[in-house]
């Protein structure tokens, strides 16, 4: 089962697992919209492609909720041109 990460791991913008357009890479690297196309749609972390992250209902949240470890990796971000 996805993780459903809170946040973009570049700029730390809180992500709702509902609502928000995610997106992450086959290892759940999670990203923002913004900071995706800053990107090229290419994780910093393992060069994978970023694809839409699916969302969850809220009424299977409450039997499965999403993560609440948030990954914030700034430095890894700034150094994509």
């Amino acid at each position: 089962m996805l993780a459903l990460r809170p946040n973009c791991e570049c700029c730390n913008r809180d992500l709702a697992p509902e609502r928000d357009v995610a997106y992450i890479c086959s290892f759940e690297c999670t990203f923002c919209a913004d900071c995706t196309a800053h990107l090229q749609a290419v994780c910093p972390n393992c060069s994978g492609e970023l694809v839409a992250r699916p969302r969850r209902s809220a009424q299977k949240l409450l039997g499965n909720p999403a993560s609440a470890e948030r990954i914030y990796k700034p430095a890894g971000c700034a150094a994509v041109a």
